[in-house]
Parts: structure tokens; sequence; C-alpha cells
């Protein structure tokens, strides 16, 4: 029987690899070694990075549904604990989406806060 080596399986591999790596600066995108590197590190910021965002995203958010409470008398936490109180669950991307887009909306969210304390 034929011997069978795996030259064909790491060619693959490393192709994946240098793949992954085109448009890195200098060896990084040509070499296996260096590449191989730089993928694993580009790969654990990517991690970071989308944790990252989502808590961006909150901030955001939390500052947006912050500015338009003051424009109608209130700080936040006493808005959202009023929110909580008058049983109205709407999460901070949708209530940050109403102070943009829908004042009028928005005010009346901040009314029905305002009685429910």
């Amino acid at each position: 029987m034929a011997r069978v080596k795996g030259a064909m399986a790491t060619r693959k591999r490393r192709n994946k690899t240098l793949k992954l790596a085109k448009g890195y600066w200098g060896a990084k995108s040509k070499h296996f070694k260096m590449a191989k590197e730089a993928v694993m590190k580009s790969g654990n910021y990517a991690y970071v990075g989308r944790r990252l965002k989502k808590r961006d995203f909150r901030k955001l958010w939390i500052t947006r549904i912050s500015a338009a409470c003051k424009l109608n008398g209130m700080n936040y936490s006493t808005f959202m604990n009023g929110l909580k109180k008058a049983g109205i669950t709407l999460n901070r991307k949708m209530l940050s989406e109403i102070a943009i887009n829908d004042a009028a909306g928005f005010t009346a969210l901040t009314e029905k806060a305002k009685a429910a304390l």
C-alpha cells in the first residue's frame, strides 16, 4: 500500500491562515509562523471588541435617554425607577430611539413615570 503524507492537509491549513492574514503589514502576511501569531492576536482583539461594543452602545443609549429626561425636567435614575413602578418594560435601546424620533411619545413616558412615583 502507498505511503500517505500530510502535505496536502498541511498546505491547506497554512493557506487558510495566510488568507486570514492577507493585508497585514510586512512579513505577517507572507510567512506562516508570523501570520499565525498575528491571526491569533487579531482574533483575540476581535473577541474583546465584540464585548466592548455592547458596553459602548449601552452607554450611548443611557446618555441619550438622560439628555431627553433633562429636557422633560427629570433625571435618568428617577425616570427609570418611575417606568419600573409604572410597569413599562422598554429596553434602553428602544427608549433612546423614542427619545430621538418621537419627542411627544417620550414626554408621555416621562409623565407616566412621574405619575407612578
